[in-house]
Order: structure tokens, then C-alpha cells, then sequence
């Protein structure tokens, strides 16, 4: 019988502060499953913020981040950084290590880690170490080493920022595969082109606060605030008020 699902993600009056500055205020959503989420906003919006603080890495000032349910809700979500930490060792030491740390079995591995690794268009490196690949190869290996524990919720944030466009696309179809498996993909991204080819619903922040939740259609045909409309535009938005 299979785990009762962790969704949905219910976070209410969320509140963080640091260095005697609220940097996220008030900010409340509900992330059901299937829906691919984009969090967008421009720099210092509490885009990263919010998203560790749902991971669980980090704890809110005020407010609640509750899961549906389910044993264990840790080690059935992960998290992939805009940088990806690599261990000392091979591509496939880095994903072995993973699965050791879940406690699967050595027997059960090899087989697992070759095709996470194919999946992502790795396994021609595998023994190379994972620190001399190049900055989408690493990305990619992240991905493959998320992909291998199976979560029910993928964080990823701003997965692509330091890529060009083609190490962008190849990360950008891992991503889509993930959720073609049955993943919950919860994104943070500043570029919109990816938001309307990955989203299908955006959550908008801006100093700290949420200020639209919709679909991903309708917010970019649409937009409910001058905000969103100024960064959908590129354009920056001052409030005379």
C-alpha cells in the first residue's frame, strides 16, 4: 500500500526575519500536487528564502509550513541549489553516497545509479570526478542524484542561473521528466521564458510578501498588480505613494 501523500503543502502567515529586517511578511499559499509551481519576483523578493524555509533548512520567524501528512516528510522531498554541492568523489560516488545515506542496500544500487545517470545524460562521465565537470554537468548530476531518492516534492532553486541556453534546455528536460515521473516541481526562477515553459501556476513575490497566486496563463496575459506587470515587462516599478 503505498505512503500516504505529504501534499498538499499549506504554509499560513509565514514571517522571517534577519539582521532586524523582515524580509518575508505575512506570506500564506497552498501547493497541491501535479501543478508544476514557479515562485517569481525580483532580487531580494524572499524567493530563496521561501523556499528553504518550506524545505525545512530554515525556521520562520512566525507562522506555519504544514504538510498533508505521511511518515518521514524529509526524506520525501529534496531540494537542487542554483549552485549544487559535489562531493570529493565520482559522479557515481556522489550518487552512491546519496543512496547509502537512505540506507538502501549496496546490492540495490549499481542498477539505480546507472540509469539516474542516463537519465541525465551522464553516464559517459561517470567515474569522472564531479568537481571537474563543467557547471550544467554538475547541475545535471544534482538533479540525477534528487531524481534517484524518488521525492514527492522537487525544489529547485534558480536551477538554470549560471547556465547558457544550451546547458539551460538540458536541465530544463531533466526538470520535465521529473515531472512527467509524478514529482512536484516547486521552482524558483528569474527568467521568463522558463517560468512560461515550466510553470503551470506562478506565485509572485515582491519586498517580502506574496502578491499574486494564479495560473501561469492568466498572470502573464493578465497580471493583478502594477508590480507584476512592471517585472513581466522588465520594467521597474515605483510606487509614488
Amino acid at each position: 500500500m503505498p505512503a500516504p501523500s505529504i501534499l498538499p503543502l499549506t504554509v499560513s502567515s509565514l514571517r522571517f526575519e534577519a539582521g532586524g529586517r523582515r524580509l518575508i511578511d505575512d506570506v500564506g499559499f497552498t501547493l497541491d500536487a501535479g501543478r508544476r509551481s514557479v515562485i517569481l519576483g525580483p532580487n531580494g523578493a524572499g524567493k530563496s528564502l521561501t523556499l528553504r524555509i518550506c524545505h525545512g533548512l530554515l525556521r520562520p520567524t512566525a507562522g506555519t509550513v504544514r504538510w498533508q501528512g505521511g511518515a518521514d516528510v524529509r526524506a520525501r522531498q529534496a531540494m537542487v541549489f542554483q549552485r549544487p554541492v559535489m562531493l570529493r568523489r565520482t559522479a557515481w560516488a556522489n550518487l552512491s553516497y546519496a543512496l547509502s545515506v537512505r540506507g538502501v542496500p549496496r546490492r540495490e544500487r549499481a542498477g539505480r545509479i546507472a540509469e539516474a545517470l542516463r537519465r541525465a545524460g551522464l553516464l559517459d562521465i561517470a567515474r569522472t570526478p564531479a568537481r571537474l565537470l563543467s557547471v550544467g554537468e554538475q547541475q545535471r548530476l544534482a538533479l540525477a542524484r534528487a531524481w534517484l531518492l524518488e521525492p514527492e516534492v522537487l525544489f529547485l532553486d534558480e536551477p538554470t542561473a549560471s547556465l547558457d541556453p544550451s546547458a539551460t534546455r538540458a536541465v530544463e528536460a531533466i526538470i520535465q521528466a521529473i515531472h512527467a515521473a509524478g514529482a512536484k516541481i516547486v521552482l524558483t526562477t528569474q527568467d521568463m521564458g522558463q517560468a512560461r515553459r515550466l510553470g503551470d501556476e506562478v506565485l509572485f513575490l515582491y519586498g517580502g510578501r506574496l502578491l499574486e497566486h494564479a495560473p501561469a496563463e492568466r498572470f502573464f496575459e493578465t497580471p493583478a498588480t502594477p508590480q507584476a506587470r512592471a517585472f513581466i515587462n522588465g520594467e521597474l516599478y515605483e510606487d509614488w505613494n
